[in-house]
């Protein structure tokens, strides 16, 4: 698969990750169905784009093994941080379900996404031209 079709799946599958998971957080009623439902959605969205993620070449900065860069650090935190949640969540740890949730949408997405507004990065070029 090229760089440009793993680049594009990886941002539109992250990319309703964002409004998805700040509604979670901030105005979805806690362990109601339609949470249930989104969270489950938004677990698999993060999920399939950080793995996604990993099939990317570092193009920026160092790389590890010629293709991963620090940035797939953060998807290794994403892909563990998922199911950690969801067995808090069985084992009825609400409030550390809760927390691991929130550390993954400021860590995976919102560093991360910052990341991608670097200098020399796609993003970077689309956003500033």
């Amino acid at each position: 698969m090229s760089y440009e079709l793993l680049r594009s799946i990886h941002l539109f599958s992250i990319a309703p990750c964002v409004p998805l998971g700040f509604y979670l957080i901030v105005f979805s009623k806690k362990g109601s169905t339609s949470h249930r439902i989104w969270g489950k959605g938004y677990a698999l969205l993060i999920t399939f784009s950080s793995v996604v993620s990993l099939l990317l070449e570092a193009h920026v900065g160092p790389t590890w093994l010629g293709h991963f860069g620090y940035i797939h650090l953060l998807s290794v935190l994403t892909i563990a941080t998922v199911p950690y949640s969801l067995w808090q969540l069985r084992r009825g740890r609400l409030i550390s379900h809760k927390r691991s949730m929130q550390f993954l949408y400021w860590t995976g997405l919102l560093i991360a996404g910052g990341f991608t507004l670097f200098p020399g990065r796609y993003l970077h070029g689309l956003v500033f031209g």
